[in-house]
């Protein structure tokens, strides 16, 4: 089309279209050379990328996309850092499992190692009854606080962990079996109604003081052997602390009449066999930071 034929808009100076709206011109405006020359770019770009890296997906026939000049495969570059990791971890599993639970505190790496494996470990399998950081739950223990029914230490958080609480395949398990007093007629109900008022008492709640004084030789008589006679529980057995106001179950009076009527024995699964050694002491080294190790 010749310049004298070409539609120029007299405001703009621009060429038209030709076509027009409710009176209004379309103007020809060309794209800015800076975004053709991007363009340009991006093009050529894209094709390079074509041949050499993966790119075009599979055409009947080929099974799989184009490879490419340079055979890149993400999957293949997970894999060998997921093997060099795994392999790095190994030679630091063996070093931990070579350490004892001492040596393991008193060294930052090897310490920090361990820490972020059992941390890790403790989420995977015992945080769902202790809770995320071992907060603990109705009938679960508290593991960041100072108070342990059976052994704090870092030797006796491993103990445990390897044979778990009344696991009957294991014959190292910890154990201890409280009775059901009223379930099993060993007392009246009369009786375990003065039993929790005892309880109430000796930790620090309002209680019948009547029913404390007739519940006292009952207590001494059924109870002291595990609680001991002033009733502040005996660890090598598994019984806690009745004066200390920390429950696993609840100490309001319906909670603690329940417990003495039924029992409360719980079972924790013996770790041994299910975890590697080393990740057993991980998660002993985990479980002795978060703030009630001894």
């Amino acid at each position: 089309m010749s310049t004298e034929n070409k539609d120029i808009d007299t405001i703009s100076g621009t060429e038209t279209t030709g076509h027009t709206w409710d009176g209004i011109k379309e103007l020809n405006t060309p794209l800015p050379r800076w975004w053709l020359i991007t363009w340009y770019i991006t093009i050529i770009w894209a094709i390079i990328y074509m041949i050499f890296m993966p790119a075009i997906p599979a055409l009947p026939g080929m099974g799989t996309n184009t490879t490419g000049l340079r055979n890149h495969s993400d999957r293949d570059l997970v894999a060998a850092a997921v093997q060099e990791l795994k392999a790095e971890r190994e030679l630091q599993s063996q070093v931990l499992l070579n350490a004892t639970l001492q040596e393991i505190e008193t060294d930052r790496e090897l310490q920090q190692f361990a820490l972020a494996m059992g941390e890790s470990i403790f989420g995977d399998n015992c945080a769902t009854c202790h809770g995320a950081g071992g907060r603990g739950a109705v009938g679960y223990p508290a593991l960041a606080d100072d108070v342990w029914l059976w052994d704090g230490t870092l030797d006796g958080i491993e103990y445990t962990l390897r044979h778990g609480i009344r696991h009957e395949a294991d014959l190292d398990t910890r154990f201890s079996a409280m009775p059901s007093f009223g379930r099993d007629g060993i007392l009246s109900t009369e009786e375990i109604g003065d039993l929790t008022q005892y309880v109430l008492h000796v930790s620090g709640q309002e209680a019948d003081m009547a029913a404390v004084g007739r519940a006292t030789p009952v207590f001494e008589a059924q109870c002291s052997t595990c609680h001991g006679i002033n009733a502040q529980g005996d660890r090598s057995q598994g019984a806690p602390n009745l004066t200390d106001a920390e429950w696993l179950y609840g100490g309001s009076q319906s909670v603690i009449y329940d417990t003495i009527y039924n029992a409360r024995n719980s079972h924790m699964p013996a770790w041994q066999g299910r975890l590697d050694d080393a990740s057993i002491k991980a998660v002993a080294v985990y479980v002795h930071t978060l703030g009630g190790g001894e």
